[in-house]
């Protein structure tokens, strides 16, 4: 099988995140959870995870780094935790349906939303994201980079906006953590949710957020924490106060081996051989009749991610024969991406979507173009 469907989960790992995973399935207990070895194994494990994405980010400290089985609830617990009635919150087109329907259930209890459009490339303008702030709004929440076009936003130029109109700054990084750098502070990002199992590299059920040192988040569970046993309330010290109930010691190993891997390997090298295998792929079947390709691949940085259709064949049968007949596995149909779709005009037929990790290879990439141009002859 040819794997090209990363942007949903990166499926090969190093063989150092199945290693530790094994080794901690054998050998850890339950961090916070007494004093013995299997305990304290756990404890520290989840704690050097905490530094190192620390480090990855370049948080103030480890203590602002909370673990979560995902971008999802990372993103729940960051828009339900911010957001009151009376509120208003902006925005965009590009997000998946972890931003946007939390941001509707919170609509729905009275926080009023602003949902930026985007051209035809599907990039926002970022004059408009300015010109929507209003006296009353809480927060600017959007994603790094597009899972359905590639197309990334410049989460620079937005967090500066955002402080100098003192408003909060929400990103989703869930298909960006792990191949370009994010400097939360530099970047003056107030809260970064990112997931495990995608270009961090690490097994699915991790992920985690990054949440500004002194900003206050209501959380979205309570309960066992392994301290502060008497206190009818959760804690909230940072980074129990967003922490309820046993971690996921096991998965949170297999991350630590990831990052430990990516700090080695170098994200840029990562990142230089996934655009190569996207622009390769891009220029590849961007001449063939009938294929029609989404998202603005001018821009200098995007993810990478190639997302097309062919004629106007549903994207599913497209998707069902490049993995029937070629072995190819890709994504289609709409990706949670409803309003991207809608502005693309492929709300019906959804889209076929290549995504590229830095173990694919060349051969691979020119296997696909060349079943691309068969069914598209075809």
């Amino acid at each position: 099988m040819i794997y090209m469907d990363n942007a949903a989960t990166t499926m090969r790992k190093p063989k150092e995140v199945t290693e530790a995973v094994v080794q901690a399935m054998n050998s850890i207990g339950n961090a916070g959870r007494g004093a013995t070895e299997a305990a304290l194994s756990a404890s520290r494990i989840i704690y050097n995870t905490r530094e190192r994405l620390s480090r990855f980010f370049h948080a103030e400290n480890p203590k602002q780094i909370v673990f979560t089985a995902n971008s999802t609830e990372s993103l729940n617990i960051a828009i339900k935790g911010t957001l009151n009635p009376g509120d208003h919150v902006i925005t965009t087109v590009l997000e998946h349906n972890s931003v946007l329907r939390p941001l509707y259930e919170c609509r729905d209890k009275g926080v009023e939303l602003t949902i930026l459009p985007s051209d035809e490339k599907g990039n926002i303008c970022y004059e408009e994201m300015e010109n929507a702030i209003r006296e009353n709004t809480r927060a600017i929440i959007c994603t790094h980079g597009s899972n359905l076009t590639g197309n990334m936003v410049d989460i620079h130029w937005v967090g500066n906006i955002a402080k100098s109109h003192g408003i909060l700054f929400v990103v989703d990084a869930s298909q960006t953590a792990g191949v370009f750098p994010i400097d939360v502070q530099a970047m003056n990002i107030d809260i970064l949710c990112f997931t495990g199992h995608k270009s961090l590299l690490g097994p699915q059920g991790t992920g985690g957020m990054y949440v500004r040192e002194g900003l206050a988040v209501r959380p979205l569970l309570c309960g066992g924490s392994g301290v502060d046993t008497y206190n009818m309330h959760h804690p909230q010290e940072m980074p129990t106060a967003l922490e309820a109930g046993t971690l996921n010691g096991h998965g949170i190993a297999g991350l630590n081996a990831a990052l430990k891997y990516l700090e080695e390997t170098g994200i840029e090298e990562i990142e230089k051989k996934e655009t190569d295998l996207m622009r390769r792929f891009y220029e590849g079947i961007s001449q063939i009749k009938g294929v029609k390709i989404y998202g603005d691949f001018e821009a200098e940085k995007r993810c990478p991610i190639v997302t097309f259709n062919i004629a106007d064949y549903d994207s599913s049968e497209i998707s069902d024969e490049l993995f029937v007949t070629y072995g190819i596995s890709t994504r289609p149909g709409a990706h949670c991406a409803p309003l991207m779709h809608k502005a693309l005009g492929t709300e019906k037929q959804g889209a076929v979507r290549f995504s590229f990790s830095h173990y694919n290879t060349e051969e691979e990439v020119d296997a696909a173009i060349e079943a691309v141009r068969e069914i598209a002859a075809d």
